[in-house]
């Protein structure tokens, strides 16, 4: 049986029909250079449409705007109330249109349109909504003070807590909407303005969302949306003077280079980097949950996700079993275009991804791994690969040590739990892990033992609106969502009356 694939809305091939521009200062704007480049749908390698490609002229005039916003509009004067209305506002409207956005996440990422409606439709709005209510709660306090060289004086002393000014905010392409809304929500609530500035490969989201910002009453300049190469406007919004924070999601490579371009006037800077993420099943586990969950846990959004389960830890007693059946698993699972409603996993963002991860692929056939499953690309238009499993690695390979970022695990057995916490603590990255067991006094302590952002028992890549969210090591700096967010984009001033 034929299966048709989802229509893509009318008012998105209307939407695409138009000369696409850039948001500066409230005014839709082409580059100053008029330089334009396309984006490609991975799914076939041609191009959906054209965008703008800015430059640091570009960027200054983004910077100018938000500063002007920031420094004299109403954005920072408005009552909190206010502030957390838009952006209430503004998540109504990101689900009135969430079809919308969804094809367009399928049309510039690749991934299942069901996939984005599922998921990343759904947390977009929810983060919003809940960095709204964050609006009217960024108290200060009242601080007693003992002066023990003004014996008889009287103070009264409080905090207050202000918006760090104007945020450059560069986010990836494997959640183009999704990271908008972290990175866009708390910045909003606390009174901050922003540049942000989409992945090159997936421009077209964060330009409609652009839109709705427009059209949820956000005053001019507070959001700015340029689109452009990271070489070009990324590297002139992290360095740009004007720029009092950047933010930035990414590899940890590219944050390298960040934390550099805005050292020269120290800025702050927070990142949210790479991962490789050991998954641990212990004796006690329960394989049936464990198993189809492991699979999820690195295949899920073509495995182009910071907490990929990319490293399988898998006690010697049950190794067999479940390698054979995450191998089955990957073998089953339907790749193939976004708009296909079987699709379960889509190609990947583009063909320089693809070759990178099947060089992962062949350096680990080089250095002794066995393909137990997948291992290639796939024939045909597009970006597409197979879903992998691999055995017989070990520490010091490339697909052990590196983050791939693709559909590809390294399943490994191990006969005592302290010795995968002390591997996994070794790695230079610490974003993510998870460990399956029934002892709950276990669980407890490997999630102690284990140096990670976030640890999950049992489950895998849940993620919520009020769960901190972020890395140690150099997986990066500071925490998203949550209200440990809010501290990424407010400033504690300090305030002392004599009485």
């Amino acid at each position: 049986m034929t299966v048709r694939p989802l229509p893509t809305p009318a008012s998105v091939h209307s939407w695409l029909a138009q000369p696409r521009r850039m948001l500066i200062g409230g005014a839709w704007v082409s580059a100053v250079s008029g330089e334009t480049f396309e984006t490609l749908n991975p799914a076939t390698g041609q191009p959906i449409t054209a965008v703008p490609s800015a430059d640091a002229a570009d960027v200054d005039a983004a910077v100018r705007a938000a500063r002007a916003a920031f420094d004299s509009g109403p954005w920072r004067q408005m009552s909190p109330s206010e502030r957390g209305k838009r952006l209430w506002a503004l998540a109504d409207l990101v689900e009135r249109h969430a079809g919308e956005l969804a094809a367009l996440e399928r049309l510039d990422s690749g991934k299942p349109q069901l996939m984005a409606q599922a998921v990343d439709l759904p947390a977009t709005v929810d983060i919003l909504r809940y960095m709204a209510g964050w609006a009217t709660k960024l108290e200060g306090r009242t601080v007693p003070l003992s002066v023990p060289y003004a014996p008889g004086a009287q103070f009264h002393a409080y905090t207050v807590r202000e918006p760090v000014g104007v945020v450059g905010q560069i986010i990836p392409w494997n959640f183009p909407a999704m990271m908008a809304a972290m990175k866009l929500g708390p910045a909003l609530a606390a009174g901050c303005t922003v540049v942000l500035k989409p992945a090159e490969e997936t421009p077209l989201s964060a330009l409609r969302l652009g839109e709705l910002v427009c059209e949820a009453g956000f005053p001019d300049g507070v959001v700015n949306v340029v689109t452009g190469f990271g070489e070009r406007a990324g590297a002139a919004l992290a360095a740009h003077p004007g720029v009092d924070k950047v933010a930035f999601t990414g590899s940890t490579e590219v944050g390298r280079l960040i934390v550099r371009a805005a050292s020269h006037d120290l800025k702050r800077v927070s990142l949210e980097l790479g991962g490789k993420s050991p998954n641990i099943l212990l004796e006690d586990a329960d394989l049936e949950a464990a198993m189809p969950a492991a699979a999820a846990a690195i295949f899920f959004n073509q495995g182009e996700c910071c907490t990929a389960g990319s490293l399988l830890y898998v006690h010697r007693r049950h190794f067999d079993r479940v390698l054979e059946g995450v191998a089955a698993a990957a073998r089953a699972i339907p790749v193939g275009p976004g708009d296909s409603p079987s699709s379960q996993m889509g190609p990947l963002v583009s063909e320089a991804h693809r070759t990178r991860v099947l060089g992962y692929l062949e350096s680990g056939r080089t250095e002794g791994a066995v393909t137990v499953a997948g291992g290639s690309g796939l024939p045909g238009p597009g970006f597409f690969l197979q879903p992998t499993v691999l055995a017989q690695t070990r520490p010091g390979m490339r697909v052990m040590d590196e983050e791939i970022f693709g559909p590809v695990v390294c399943a490994v057995p191990f006969d005592d739990p302290g010795e995968v916490v002390a591997a996994a603590n070794r790695s230079r990255f610490g974003l993510a892990a998870a460990v399956w067991t029934r002892d709950v006094s276990r669980a407890h302590r490997l999630a102690a033992a284990l140096r990670a952002g976030t640890v999950w028992v049992n489950c895998y890549n849940i993620l919520d609106a009020a769960l901190p969210f972020g890395g140690a090591r150099q997986s990066g700096w500071g925490r998203e969502m949550g209200e440990e967010a809010l501290a990424l984009y407010t400033e504690t001033k300090s305030v002392c009356v004599q009485i």
